[in-house]
């Protein structure tokens, strides 16, 4: 597989707007104005209403973009706020500390949405969806459907064979 540069910065470029990967017109999240609750915050819409996009494929679908990406950026921020308080300043290690884990905390915080967004945009760039023909029983050419294997039709029960008949 060839790396597509223009498509690939198309999508990061999105991402880091919070915008539908598919489109770049609709947003990822509730607007920061019109959450209400924490749990608004941090989850992202059912999907994007202008091109039928599912944002979360099936549930723990953004695990790996909190655990991999989020606490990575995170991780790497406070390893770099570390040695450069460390050795340009040389703070003492009670002062050190919540130097270094308070930022690292609120970073992760904020960074949720956009670590969500940049997953989207990774896996969507690797195994996008794809558009389902119309004419193929599925209405309309706008519906998405995860691009794999397609389970086969359930199994049929063979029918019984006729009862012999006796010809004299």
């Amino acid at each position: 597989m060839t790396l597509d540069l223009h498509r690939a910065g198309k999508f990061f470029r999105r991402a880091c707007l919070l915008k539908c990967p598919e489109c770049g017109t609709k947003p990822l999240f509730l607007s920061v104005l019109r959450v209400r609750r924490l749990a608004d915050y941090f989850a992202p819409l059912d999907g994007c209403p202008r091109c039928g996009y599912a944002y979360e494929r099936e549930t723990g679908y953004f695990l790996l973009a909190i655990w991999a990406i989020n606490y990575g950026f995170g991780s790497l921020l406070g390893i770099g706020m570390y040695f450069y308080l460390e050795y340009n300043y040389r703070i003492p290690l009670e002062v050190l500390i919540p130097s270094v884990v308070l930022p690292v905390v609120f970073f992760n915080v904020f960074f949720a949405r956009h670590s969500k967004a940049f997953f989207l945009a990774l896996d969507h760039y690797f195994d996008p969806h794809q558009k389902e023909e119309p004419g193929n029983g599925g209405g309309g050419g706008n519906v998405r459907t995860p691009a794999g294997p397609v389970e086969p039709p359930a199994p049929t029960k063979a029918p019984e064979p006729a009862e012999p008949t006796l010809v004299s």
